[in-house]
């Protein structure tokens, strides 16, 4: 572990600590067109019930997201997502136990999500959505929240992919201090599946994982039913359970602090099983 030891407070009670063992983000999509569980949770009922469900199987935190990010889905404007938010969130952050983190790039999404109580921002541009610039930062700033940092980019071409991606999470840092983020709320995601990579890419992403888990923030490690995985196996999207359990053990032996995944049992399972595996520093 390469960054000191982190315990999380809210003003609702709620507390995460991040270094002592690794974590499940279960995935709440309230969407209806999410690649592999699109329309399932897009109703109050079914989301609460499956949040629930999630929390019983072992997720630490739950991650909401309004809008989905598969390749060639229709970006939703702001007002929209919003709009979504505000059926089922509310009901969620009434009843959960954990943390619930919001899946969102958009400022003005982050600032709804903050003011109705959520815990956590998870942007999926690093603080570098361009049609933003600086907004997004300037929101976390001003909740003091934990805020996990994505790497992404439009295309697959790359001088070198690590060090490609390590200039872009210096961009990120950067961008955070000038808004006045703390360094202790940074948690960083190398953006496994279609943000700007290809199969190959991710599977080397993998292989030197500690490129980015040697890094003073904790990593979070999103692999849950991937193209990748799928193309791999030779899959389709709902039997990639047991390709993801590999991808979050490996990553669980590579350092990794968060695992962000849409089964939650079994990665929780595999993963505690990983963790008493590594050897510790």
């Amino acid at each position: 572990m390469h960054f000191e030891k982190r315990r999380y407070t809210w003003a609702d009670g709620k507390t995460l600590t991040i270094g002592e063992r690794p974590l499940i983000m279960g995935i709440l999509n309230i969407t209806a067109d999410s690649f592999s569980d699109g329309g399932c949770w897009n109703t109050p009922e079914r989301a609460l019930q499956h949040m629930r469900q999630m929390i019983a199987d072992g997720a630490d935190i739950i991650d909401v997201g309004a809008e989905s990010t598969r390749p060639g889905c229709t970006a939703l404007g702001e007002e929209e997502e919003i709009s979504r938010l505000e059926k089922i969130l509310p009901l969620l952050l009434q009843h959960t136990t954990v943390p619930i983190s919001v899946d969102t790039y958009k400022a003005k999404t982050a600032a709804y999500a903050m003011a109705a109580g959520a815990h956590i921002l998870n942007d999926i541009w690093g603080l570098q959505y361009m049609r933003e610039p600086g907004e997004m930062a300037a929101v976390a700033a001003a909740y003091n929240v934990p805020i996990i940092v994505m790497h992404n980019q439009e295309t697959t071409v790359y001088r070198d992919l690590l060090s490609d991606m390590q200039h872009f999470f210096t961009r990120t840092m950067a961008i955070a201090a000038h808004a006045g983020i703390d360094e202790s709320c940074i948690i960083t995601d190398p953006g496994l599946g279609l943000f700007g990579k290809t199969t190959e890419q991710n599977l080397y992403i993998m292989q030197h994982l500690e490129t980015f888990t040697r890094l003073p923030y904790p990593l979070l490690l999103g692999p849950s039913r991937k193209r990748f995985i799928g193309a791999v196996l030779d899959l389709p999207v709902q039997e990639r359970m047991e390709g993801t359990g590999a991808v979050c053990v490996a990553g669980v032996l590579a350092g990794a602090a968060i695992l962000r995944v849409h089964d939650v049992r079994p990665a929780a399972r595999m993963c505690r099983m990983a963790a008493a595996l590594r050897r510790q520093e």
